[in-house]
């Protein structure tokens, strides 16, 4: 056995990663010793499992399905810390590291895939032992053969080894696309020094702007040691903060231009340009569902999803397209006659870069409503009390900051318990909320660090999540003051941390948000989100930063009913990504000679109110689809938002003021959605939380549409 003090920290295996320790070259000196060791192991565990089919012993779960785990668990572990730190702590050296070793991560987990020995005995393992199996056993095993069959189990040699290179190519062309994002990113900033340019940008971002030029070595600004939010000079940056605040409230309609510009164009030119890749990775996906039986990558995507098939997906996003762009149309003619009005006729049509801006003007005139100014009201550590406090409410557990030292990657992190009851330590979680441009990529995620595992001889691994935001920092003495939006962003990803962390499934294969349906992984997210308008919820994460005194219950009415505000814009933006990234994955052809930029155009034309720009080349920054997991899969929000809309409506029905009533759905919506994950089909666990079938009623009612049908 290896000693835990020689052992290089990447191939510890258990417990929290030590991340400081791991660095580019032990990742290169370190996976491909682990690699060697797995596959000694998988060798060994295929000499076992072809024994045993032999021989005609028995095969059970302890002698397949729990080794197979123990090698997959082992690569997870290591070059899961490795993918996380590639997202929250990027270097170069580190990006390749991540880049050299990736190709035989690939490899091994085809080998894994493709053993047809493996399939054979798991085949053998769901017919005979179907009796002594319980269904959770069963839908992994389900759902590992369906993984082997779409990792090229079936295929013969030739088409196999094809299969293969075009997984490697794929990894490297996803992991290539999201450094390009994320160059283009950081090399983007513009320097201002004219404080007449940013009227209308609020002090909070101002204050971030001045930060950030002091780390410039300006030899023009001899004081910039005393910069500060109202001398300048101010460094602008296509982090989004910044991006969303300029967009939002700068007076000056060239910057706001200018910034929208370089923000939609991030990534379509020069050395980072992923205009061919995304032609590449969208033709290898095509070439690699055709090897596998599949009419496109769409159909192979959906056919291990919630939906149906692909005309279930177009359905649902046409019963939402219609609706929102009725919608969208009187928004759209709504800020236009504003604009008009108060530029005495300068602006008689709207460009990109005026929608936020206008739209922020028109909320103010119709609710009084300045949401910039509630910054104050939502400071990041009374946000997470409330937060906290809710989830007392809802799922009876609480929360405690661990005090003893514990591993981290930044000095932002902070590690958190969750406790049950009892006061029983049942899971952890990682917060990293702030953004770091240079280092971190953009958005939000939640990723599992430890997977819950009940254990027989040893103790039990207690679940811990990673929840990442990219809020904006504090400053000085003042904490981070979040946005609204930054506060529903942070309940999003904590209720998809509350499945992960609360899950009471005991085989890890199917804990968590493990073995959940793509299409369905959003529902607690999108349902956390719903409270934020809660009455009691907002009281409890409302509070001003220096007063301490309560939101005033009108800025809190004029937040509730401003929720709907553009809704049929926010719904339609949402349905083109969704719409494009479907056809993109199921009827876009290279040899068509459409670029996928003129494809996504054409689609635009049916779901958007303002057509893209030609400087809008938004595809080479759609992450989502061409560097993490929703290709063909974007849908997925709005399929889950259904969902989701449905399952809150339950504790609107029965009040949400009504605590005894409240607690008493809260504890069956952990005891279900939250607590069973992947163990039996999303549909089955919706209808134990409901009573019924989804439907599409709520939705459609909380974003103030009328129904199609």
């Amino acid at each position: 056995m290896e000693n835990s003090k020689t052992t290089p920290a990447i191939l510890k295996g258990h417990g929290l990663p030590n991340y400081s320790e791991i660095t580019p070259k032990q990742i290169n000196q370190s996976i491909p010793i682990l690699l060697k060791r797995l596959t000694i192991e998988f060798n060994l565990l295929e000499s076992e499992l072809e024994k045993i089919i032999d021989q005609n012993q028995c095969l059970d779960w302890d002698r397949s399905m729990n080794p197979l785990y123990r090698i997959t668990e082992a690569l997870r572990w290591s070059w899961g810390t490795i993918s996380h730190l590639n997202g929250v702590s990027n270097s170069s050296e580190l990006r390749d590291a991540y880049s050299s070793q990736q190709p035989d991560i690939i490899r091994f987990s085809n080998r894994i895939g493709q053993s047809k020995i493996l399939f054979k005995a798991l085949s053998k393992l769901k017919t005979s032992s179907i009796n002594s199996l319980d269904s959770a056993q069963l839908r992994i095993i389900e759902t590992e053969l369906l993984a082997m069959k779409h990792k090229g189990i079936g295929l013969n040699d030739k088409d196999q080894k094809e299969f293969n290179k075009y997984s490697e190519r794929l990894g490297e062309l996803s992991t290539g696309f999201s450094n390009n994002v994320l160059d283009a990113t950081k090399e983007w900033s513009l320097l201002i020094s004219d404080p007449d340019e940013l009227h209308g940008i609020p002090a909070s971002t101002l204050e971030s702007l001045a930060e950030s030029a002091k780390n410039l070595d300006l030899k023009e600004y001899t004081n910039t040691d005393k910069t500060t939010s109202t001398n300048g000079p101010w460094l602008l940056g296509l982090d989004m903060p910044t991006y969303i605040s300029v967009l939002t409230f700068a007076n000056n309609r060239n910057l706001r231009e200018k910034i929208y510009k370089a923000y939609m164009s991030r990534a379509s030119s020069g050395k980072t340009n992923n205009q061919e890749v995304i032609e590449e990775i969208l033709d290898i996906r095509e070439k690699q569902a055709e090897i596998l039986g599949y009419n496109n990558w769409a159909e192979l995507s959906i056919s291990s999803k919630m939906a149906d098939d692909v005309t279930a997906v177009d359905s649902l996003l046409e019963e939402l397209r219609i609706p929102a762009m009725a919608a969208a149309k009187k928004e759209i003619k709504e800020l236009t006659k504003l604009a008009f009005k108060e530029t005495n006729g300068e602006i008689n049509h709207l460009a990109p870069w005026d929608i936020n801006y206008w739209s922020e003007r028109l909320k103010k005139e119709k609710f009084n409503l300045n949401q910039e100014s509630l910054r104050a009201w939502f400071p990041l550590p009374q946000v997470l009390e409330g937060l906290f406090k809710l989830c007392k409410r809802l799922f009876q557990i609480s929360f405690i900051e661990e005090e003893e030292e514990y591993p981290k990657w930044h000095d932002d992190v902070k590690l958190f318990n969750v406790l049950d009851s009892n006061n029983k330590k049942i899971a952890s979680f990682y917060l990293d909320p702030y953004s770091r441009p240079t280092s971190k990529r953009g958005g939000a995620w939640m990723d599992e660090c430890l997977t819950k595992e009940v254990r027989e001889a040893e103790e039990d691994v207690l679940p811990v999540a990673y929840l990442v935001c990219n809020q904006t920092p504090p400053v000085g003495d003042k904490p981070s003051l979040m946005s609204f939006e930054e506060v529903k962003t942070l309940f999003h990803e904590f209720g998809h941390g509350l499945q992960h962390m609360l899950t009471t499934v005991k085989y890890p294969q199917a804990a968590g948000i493990n073995n959940v349906e793509w299409d369905a992984v959003e529902l607690p997210s999108q349902f956390m989100e719903n409270w934020c308008l809660d009455e009691i919820t907002l009281n409890g994460i409302a509070q001003h930063w220096e007063t301490k005194e309560p939101l005033p219950k009108q800025e809190l009415e004029k937040l509730k009913s401003s929720q709907n505000f553009n809704s049929g814009l926010n719904t339609l933006r949402q349905i083109h990504f969704a719409i494009t990234d479907l056809k993109l994955h199921s009827e876009w052809d290279k040899k068509s000679g459409i670029t996928p930029d003129q494809f996504r155009r054409h689609i635009a034309k049916n779901t958007t109110v303002i057509s893209p720009i030609p400087e809008d080349q938004f595809l080479c920054s759609f992450s989502h689809i061409f560097a993490g997991g929703y290709s063909a899969g974007y849908y997925s929000y709005k399929w889950a938002e259904v969902l989701s809309a449905d399952a809150f409506s339950a504790f609107e029905e029965i009040g949400l003021n009504n605590e005894k009533e409240v607690r008493a759905k809260g504890k069956l919506f952990r005891e279900t959605i939250l607590g069973l994950g992947g163990s039996i089909s999303p549909s089955e666990i919706f209808k134990l939380f409901r009573g019924r079938n989804v439907s599409t009623k709520a939705l459609i009612k909380h974003s103030g549409f009328q129904s199609s049908k």
